[in-house]
């Protein structure tokens, strides 16, 4: 078997050769002077664009982690200014009632003082009401029975006597 006649598609000539490189070569001189560079321009843009993204998304992750972190802190002093005032708010409280029960226990001691005090003037009053009384009832009970008792003249007589006795004693002792 001789040699092998294979369809002219698969074995080109040296010419068509020559012509496909140089049309070859015009259209990759071209790509080079005028599509590389711009395609490359293309991709180092879309490139920047991107490490830009990439760069602002990193910094709004850092403000949001930052706001957060704000936020957490805002937080934290709003419940530390509420456990103040709540604080602030018991002692207040605290002072109102105890100043109002110190009232209340000064008002009752004051009350109690006027009472007994009132009661000891009653008292008194009643004492010396008492006294007038039983002054006067002794008069008279006294005057009746000296009138009994004095009724004849040898009974005054006898009663003048003690008692004049009685005032020289008296006067003589002291």
């Amino acid at each position: 078997m001789g040699s092998l006649n294979l369809p002219s598609i698969l074995t080109p000539d040296i010419g068509l050769l020559f012509w496909m490189f140089a049309a070859f070569l015009v259209v990759f001189i071209v790509l080079a002077r005028f599509g590389f560079p711009a395609i490359v321009n293309m991709v180092e843009s879309r490139k920047m664009y991107i490490d830009e993204s990439l760069q602002k998304a990193h910094e709004a992750n850092e403000k949001l982690a930052n706001i957060q972190k704000e936020a957490e802190s805002i937080l934290r002093e709003a419940r530390e200014k509420q456990a103040q005032i709540l604080k602030e708010a018991a002692e207040t409280r605290d002072n109102i009632v105890a100043t109002a029960k110190d009232k209340a226990r000064e008002e009752g001691v004051r009350l109690i003082n006027d009472a007994k005090l009132e009661i000891e003037n009653e008292k008194q009053a009643a004492i010396s009401d008492i006294r007038n009384q039983v002054a006067i009832l002794s008069v008279e009970v006294a005057e009746k029975v000296l009138r009994e008792k004095l009724a004849d003249e040898k009974a005054q007589m006898n009663l003048i006597d003690r008692m004049l006795d009685d005032v020289s004693f008296s006067g003589s002792v002291n």
